[in-house]
């Protein structure tokens, strides 16, 4: 049975381990110090890095764990990640054969240019692209690519594990809320979000499922998201891209 457990890294950053108490997967290293912990404490044998984009705070810890273990690196094929061995791209699969664990390449571009995610064994490790009630910022790609990226991803299967990378919930449902203000399942999960919050306890993974019901970047063609992008905007858009648009300009200064 394999185990997946947050390392905690910076403000708010998850690291991803993914082991069956002998060998291990690291998903997303910004920092090394608190992985080489884990991995001390719990005896486990690290057998590669998975990278879903070069930002800093997923890749920073790469060449660190690179000098106290030999392990492949793999990550996107278009982007500048430190130690990488493998680049992989939209339909490569990665074999993970000590984890039994295989695991398709999405490329899910957006946030970054080359953004890639990994889905296998019912879990969705995206990094920055969907977040729990929320999705990432776009710095290099365009509206339009991210939107399609998360509408790839919202065609996985609904009892999918995310496993995104940053502990932004509370903060997402927030946001959610006025946008989405008479959404009872949502108006639920905000309760469930601020109680596990209080006591510090980490909201991941998510599930598609409820990511479908409650996150507005995810339903940009229901009723309520498109009259709440009209009107902010003041005006009315003419499809799903736009509504996108909108709804993400308008969490950037939120």
């Amino acid at each position: 049975m394999l185990n997946i457990y947050p390392v905690r890294a910076f403000k708010d950053n998850y690291i991803w381990i993914i082991h069956d108490q002998h060998y291990a997967a690291i998903v997303d290293p910004g920092s090394a110090t608190p992985v080489l912990t884990y991995l001390q404490q719990q005896k486990l044998q690290p057998i590669a890095i998975l990278s879903t984009h070069h930002h800093h705070d997923h890749t920073a810890g790469n060449v660190t764990l690179l000098q106290a273990f030999t392990m492949p690196v793999y990550g996107p094929a278009n982007e500048n990640i430190p130690g990488l061995t493998h680049g992989l791209r939209e339909g490569d699969t990665l074999h993970l054969t000590e984890l039994s664990l295989d695991l398709a390449v999405l490329d899910i571009p957006g946030h970054t240019a080359g953004h890639i995610a990994y889905y296998g064994g019912k879990s969705l490790f995206c990094g920055d692209t969907l977040f729990a009630c929320g999705c990432g910022r776009i710095f290099e790609g365009t509206a339009q690519q991210m939107y399609a990226s998360l509408q790839k991803l919202a065609n996985l299967p609904n009892e999918t594990l995310v496993y995104c990378t940053h502990e932004y919930t509370l903060s997402n449902v927030r946001f959610a809320k006025v946008v989405d203000a008479d959404n009872p399942v949502l108006a639920q999960r905000a309760n469930e979000i601020e109680a596990q919050r209080k006591h510090n306890t980490p909201t991941l993974p998510s599930t598609l499922a409820i990511e479908k019901e409650t996150n507005p970047f995810l339903r940009c063609t229901q009723p309520a998201i498109i009259h709440a992008a009209n009107q902010h905007s003041g005006k009315i858009l003419p499809d799903s891209i736009s509504v996108f648009t909108e709804i993400r300009k308008w969490k950037d200064t939120f």
